[in-house]
């Protein structure tokens, strides 16, 4: 790709990224990529050391520059994840079981690219030469090379399953990061996500509706919707950062990321345990999400279940060690054994592919 000097530059890159893909843009329809913004908590700094003062509304007020690359890191990160997904989900668009899926998918992958061309309007306008580098090193980057910055976008979407599973889990993650820097000190990114955070809903009902229409039809086994489940739940959770965190202190110190109720939440901050926190907040609402899947399986048949925090985590305290689904302590011959039989295989794949082939493995969207 060319170096940019301008955001118009960028655009051309974008369409350059989406004819590498494979990403023909004419499925999009007459969707427009535009930037949006919200509106803000507060013209104040809700939290931190700068509580109370105005937020910044350009770079070069924030106070020092540990800041400003942190800052810069989140943005990117989050820019990151955006593209990571369309790339991820791309795909699917030939095999969607009916038009209401294809729909919603073509709107979940102009969504993500909005998003991501959202932080990129942000780097390249606020961030300098230090952003428009940052901003071209987003579209390089590609999941299917596993050079994505989070572990979780790496991770394939081979099929629907996969698909509502993912926008069941993960992107409700992105609904908490997005929540917790709509809080930012720095007003064009709150005001940023704030936008976002409307699309991001409509990402996390098509994955509950997906998989409530995928258990009621009751086609697929419910051992292999339990192993999508155990995949994308366990890395789900290593995207809300290893436990005591300090960069999560800083930006929370420097008003950058707040908690998740930060505008309800009227106690002290435990600043060692944001993530934590968080992460605990993320659990009880999947939880709860899951409780209602099970209402829709009959008695005596297998319930679906959460994952252990410790199963299966690549950052943290519990980063490759062999816990079981539930939480046991495993030996490291037992840990792989039962890695096979609880995540997807092959013939998980195999199978599903058999059932895709039916019409009615998921319910028609009323």
């Amino acid at each position: 790709m060319a170096i940019i000097a301008t955001f118009d530059d960028w655009i051309d890159c974008f369409r350059e990224w989406q004819k590498d893909i494979g990403y023909d843009p004419s499925l999009l329809g007459d969707y427009k990529f535009v930037t949006k913004l919200g509106e803000l908590h507060s013209s104040e700094v809700e939290f931190g050391d700068f509580k109370g003062r105005s937020k910044w509304e350009r770079v070069g007020q924030i106070p020092n520059q540990s800041i400003r690359d942190a800052l810069l890191n989140l943005i990117v990160y989050q820019g990151d994840t955006e593209f990571a997904s369309v790339e991820q989900q791309r795909n699917l668009l030939d095999t969607a079981p009916t038009d209401y899926d294809l729909q919603a998918l073509t709107r979940v992958n102009s969504d993500e690219m909005r998003h991501g061309w959202q932080m990129c309007y942000l780097l390249v306008n606020y961030f300098g030469d230090s952003g428009k580098l940052e901003a071209q090193k987003l579209l390089e980057r590609r999941a299917g090379k596993g050079n994505r910055l989070l572990g979780s976008f790496n991770e394939p979407v081979n099929n629907w399953l996969d698909f509502f599973t993912y926008t069941q889990f993960v992107d409700r993650d992105g609904k908490f990061q997005l929540t917790m820097l709509s809080h930012s000190a720095f007003a064009p990114l709150a005001r940023s996500v704030t936008a976002m955070l409307k699309e991001e809903f409509f990402h996390m009902f098509t994955g509950n509706t997906g998989l409530t229409r995928v258990v009621r039809a009751g086609k697929i086994p419910v051992p292999i919707i339990q192993k999508y489940f155990n995949k994308w739940l366990s890395t789900a959770y290593d995207l809300f950062g290893t436990d005591h965190s300090s960069s999560a202190q800083w930006t929370y110190v420097w008003g950058l990321k707040g908690r998740y109720d930060e505008d309800q939440n009227k106690e002290v901050a435990d600043k060692e345990r944001l993530n934590e926190m968080a992460r605990g907040h993320y659990l009880k609402e999947c939880q709860g999400l899951v409780d209602n899947l099970n209402k829709f399986i009959p008695e005596g048949q297998t319930k679906l279940t959460i994952p252990d925090l410790k199963f299966n985590r690549s950052i943290g305290n519990d980063a490759g060690k062999p816990y079981s689904r539930d939480g046991r302590l495993l030996s490291e011959e037992e840990y792989q054994r039962h890695l096979a039989e609880v995540l997807p295989t092959a013939e998980d794949e195999r199978i599903l592919n058999e059932i895709f082939k039916q019409k009615d493995w998921v319910l028609q969207m009323n």
